[in-house]
């Protein structure tokens, strides 16, 4: 199940660094679980949202040229605090280095300005006609609608 971790892009300088914001309410389904009379963010979702929130500088550096952005790698990774419901997770990534096959970011989630996360990752770029080239009118069918969530997300 993908989860989308991000309510708004606040800032984005193309091909170094993005800026974006996750609203934690109780609706989050994930919560239910996580844990039930102690209802926090869990860890590997903080990251995701780094993730994600990286996703989106590398589609706008390279105009939405791959269907497929995962990440390969996380390194460094260390959680300072709980996120509960009703706080906001401020996402502040910056960008090492983004080719055309793959990317290296760092970045933190804070809440306020106590530090949540902090972690090194990379991601892989990729389209699927890149393995079968029937594929290409199913990548476009997703960088249309990818083109569509970044609108969506960019409002402010």
């Amino acid at each position: 199940m993908k989860f989308v971790l991000l309510d708004r892009i606040v800032e984005l300088e193309c091909g170094s660094r993005i800026r974006a914001v996750k609203c934690l309410t109780l609706a989050e389904e994930y919560l239910a679980d996580h844990f039930p009379t102690f209802p926090v963010m869990p860890g590997v979702l903080m990251v995701e949202a780094l993730v994600q929130t990286s996703a989106w500088l590398v589609r706008v550096t390279e105009d939405f040229a791959h269907s497929l952005i995962v990440l390969s790698e996380a390194r460094n990774v260390t959680y300072k605090s709980f996120v509960s419901p009703g706080r906001t997770l401020e996402l502040d990534v910056r960008a090492r280095r983004i080719d055309a096959d793959s990317s290296e970011f760092e970045g933190t989630g804070r809440c306020g300005e106590e530090e949540m996360v902090k972690a090194r990752w990379r991601l892989g770029h990729s389209n699927l006609a890149d393995r079968d080239p029937s594929m290409a009118e199913v990548d476009r069918a997703i960088v249309a609608n990818l083109r569509r969530q970044f609108r969506l997300l960019n409002m402010a």
